[in-house]
């Protein structure tokens, strides 16, 4: 190669830096530093020997040329990405890398048989899987494919269930904090009980819902503590702080060992399990392919407790 011409690697970095708006987005989705990204997009202005973004400390944007070079380099990097997959036609098995996006919770309790199953099955494929509960542009952010719930679903993506067809939320609270506050009867009776909420990444303190034949009620729930994981919510039930309103999947361990005892059974609310969720598109890569058919091909396994 000349060593004027740019480099193909420089390239993708430009490409993941643009469609993120971040070198700490980019860095973290391919795996590398932020540092060595900033390097590239360096280099390769260097060469190109005009500025393609313009780099603020909020923002990272394209400039003009940028975006104009961005235009022609996604599809070719899509034709060059497409021409080497299509090299697994020739292989007994896909190879290759699937970037997933999945919610926290079903990369703790949905995936993990899953995956152990279908990475069993096609060992020259690599699974990259990013938890995180903020929706975001899986395509746009550089996934393959997202794992999300129903009203979270673009209409022009192809969605297939995954895991369990219906999973619902939960009510509990430990046994001393029963005894010492009383038992509740109806959902309106958490205005006078402590809650113990959840806050997303996004910020969202969500209400919690109930429902019981047809009827839906919603509390805004008040308390002494909003945590940002499951496990903390969790353990300060436990330890009788409050009630605690979240995933089946989570509390039912605790449940299980009588740390927590569930309340107000007949209102838990269900709902549609999570789905799998790709763009509509004639050259699949291989990995996804693969998945795909794998997730259309075997019986959801029983979710991890």
């Amino acid at each position: 190669m000349n060593e004027n011409e740019p480099d193909l690697s420089d390239l993708g970095a430009l490409v993941a830096v643009a469609r993120t708006r971040s070198f700490r987005a980019a860095a973290a989705l391919r795996g590398v530093s932020a540092s060595s990204l900033s390097e590239a997009i360096r280099r390769l202005e260097a060469r190109v020997g005009v500025r393609l973004l313009n780099r603020t400390t909020r923002s990272v944007t394209p400039t003009e040329a940028g975006t104009q070079l961005l235009e022609r380099l996604d599809p070719a990097l899509g034709e060059i990405a497409g021409a080497l997959d299509a090299l697994n036609n020739f292989r007994d098995s896909p190879t290759g890398t699937l970037k997933l996006n999945v919610p926290i919770i079903v990369a703790q309790k949905i995936l993990p048989p899953i995956i152990n199953r279908f990475l069993a099955a096609y060992p020259g494929i690599t699974l990259e899987i990013s938890a995180i509960d903020t929706f975001i542009d899986v395509l746009a952010a550089g996934f393959d494919a997202g794992i999300r719930y129903d009203e979270s679903i673009e209409r022009d993506m192809i969605a297939i269930p995954i895991g369990p067809r219906t999973q619902r939320f939960i009510a509990a609270a430990a046994p001393s904090y029963l005894t010492k506050n009383g038992k509740l009867e109806h959902p309106r009776d958490l205005i006078h009980h402590a809650c113990i909420r959840h806050r997303f990444a996004s910020g969202v303190v969500p209400n919690w819902e109930f429902e019981r034949n047809g009827k839906l009620i919603k509390i805004t729930p008040k308390g002494p503590l909003i945590a940002s994981t499951a496990d903390i919510g969790i353990g300060a039930a436990i330890a009788g702080i409050g009630l605690i309103y979240t995933f089946e999947e989570y509390l039912s361990p605790a449940i299980a060992s009588r740390e927590l005892v569930p309340v107000l059974d007949p209102w838990w609310q269900s709902f549609t399990g999570p789905r799998l969720y790709y763009p509509s598109r004639r050259h699949m890569p291989a990995p996804l392919r693969a998945f795909v058919d794998f997730i259309k091909n075997t019986e959801h396994p029983q979710v991890q407790a």
